[in-house]
């Protein structure tokens, strides 16, 4: 096992005016499930294939424990890599597949037979050792995937947003496989997505990237709890945090003539103007005479235990659209209007110029 340095770690491709990565700083410690995570283009799948080698590290270094791998060729790096599409071989059994590298290492063969069978019996895939990758489902497929890159024991995995191709449910189960196989094998990885909630789920922690840059290496609890700008409080959460955009008037934030309550530490630090959030969850429903954010609800989202209504509010510096979390046995209803207020503790304030968080 090792731990993962990047120091610097910058990624041109030819043609370019700027860096896809325009210099990586991130330390991951030995056995952690680190989770790059970030809209399309935003560079994590780059940074991971700096890691593997299978980009050049244009300018930089990427430690692996305390060998420098930054020109390492793929093969000497001890990493195993799972990609998104599998990249199974049709023509070759389960076993076949998963044993093809020991095999091309010149492992004796009763060794690969032994880590295969380890390996499929962690996975659940004793009974399709013979089966050819046409007979598998995509979950499935994927499980094979895993333990290709498990019979070799690296020291690092490396996974390329590998539940992209998986249908809703399979994609729940496998993530909590992928996460509970991890804490038992004690392997460091590195782990590429673009869906947040993997990313919250599964991370010991979570770098949240945007243009080649991390905004935020923390716990997924914190990220949430504490975004460290308006990129970071927008992208993490699901649904997304309410978002205004209002004045700091002696202390408070002022929406048109609604009064949004904020902690001490942000008042303090207010001027001008400044973005608040707050979290769907954290709207308490008052009645029209106690005030509150009027909210014209327009859809109502039934998920059971809960609900989501979706509105429009006239007060000036709302967003287009305001989410709040109901319960799934209240009576809301498409045309109700709501009045919604929330708790100082609840609110989140940014300066809307640059995003950083005023709040403590």
């Amino acid at each position: 096992m090792a731990s993962i340095s990047f120091r610097k770690a910058q990624r041109w491709y030819p043609g370019s005016d700027t860096p896809a990565v325009p210099g990586l700083d991130l330390e991951i410690e030995d056995g952690e499930f680190m989770v790059l995570v970030g809209p399309s283009g935003c560079g994590k799948s780059t940074s991971l294939r700096m890691l593997a080698g299978l980009e050049e590290v244009d300018d930089g270094q990427i430690f692996i424990g305390d060998r420098e791998v930054t020109k390492v060729p793929p093969k000497d790096r001890d990493i195993a890599m799972v990609f998104q599409n599998y990249a199974l071989y049709p023509h070759m059994t389960v076993a076949e597949n998963m044993a093809f590298a020991l095999k091309m290492a010149k492992v004796p063969k009763a060794e690969q037979d032994l880590r295969v069978k380890e390996a499929a019996s962690i996975l659940g895939l004793e009974e399709y050792l013979d089966r050819k990758p046409k007979a598998l489902s995509g979950g499935q497929r994927q499980r094979v995937a895993m333990g290709r890159a498990i019979v070799r024991n690296p020291q690092v995995f490396c996974m390329d947003e590998p539940l992209s191709n998986l249908d809703a449910k399979m994609r729940v189960q496998t993530r909590t496989d992928i996460a509970r196989l991890q804490r038992d094998l004690g392997v460091t990885t590195v782990y590429v997505t673009h869906d947040q909630v993997e990313a919250m789920t599964m991370g010991d922690r979570v770098a949240v990237m945007m243009l080649g840059e991390i905004q935020q290496v923390d716990t997924p609890l914190r990220l949430y709890d504490k975004p460290a700008n308006l990129f970071v409080a927008g992208f993490i959460g699901s649904p997304q945090m309410n978002l205004m955009e209002g004045v700091a008037v002696d202390g408070v934030v002022r929406l048109g003539g609604y009064t949004v309550p904020v902690d001490a530490a942000a008042s303090a630090r207010m001027e001008g103007n400044v973005t608040v959030g707050v979290r769907p969850e954290n709207w308490r429903v008052v009645t029209a005479e106690q005030g509150g954010l009027p909210v014209n609800v327009t859809v109502v989202e039934e998920l059971g235990a809960d609900g989501y209504a979706y509105g429009t509010s006239d007060v000036e510096g709302t967003p287009a659209n305001v989410i709040v979390r109901v319960s799934g046995r209240d009576t809301v209803r498409k045309g109700d209007v709501l009045h919604v207020t929330t708790d100082p503790q609840h609110v989140h304030v940014f300066d809307t110029e640059t995003g950083v968080r005023l709040s403590e």
